[in-house]
């Protein structure tokens, strides 16, 4: 049954992370393109609040990038039970 809990702990803690990746934003403040982009490991979305022209407030997303981040997380969220397993079994 200690098993089934840490498995479970961990993956708790992966989606904690995942939905943290996800969401996740870096600003870039230039003096004619300020904007806030979004994802990890890929960037699928771009929010823009100032260009040269003056403020907007535009959003740019990637589609194609979100699925692939969207499928690396819940990928690596899925595969966690094995790999927890197989280091188990190692003794490491």
């Amino acid at each position: 049954m200690e098993s089934r809990s840490r498995t479970f702990a961990v993956q708790v803690v992966l989606a904690v992370i995942m939905v943290t990746a996800m969401a996740w934003g870096t600003s870039y403040n230039w003096p004619d393109f300020v904007h806030v982009r979004h994802g990890l490991p890929l960037t699928w979305g771009v929010h823009t609040f100032v260009t040269i022209v003056g403020p907007v407030d535009s959003w740019s997303v990637s589609t194609q990038n979100l699925i692939l981040d969207l499928v690396f997380w819940v990928g690596f969220l899925l595969l966690a039970p094995f790999l927890l397993r197989i280091v188990e079994n190692r003794g490491f």
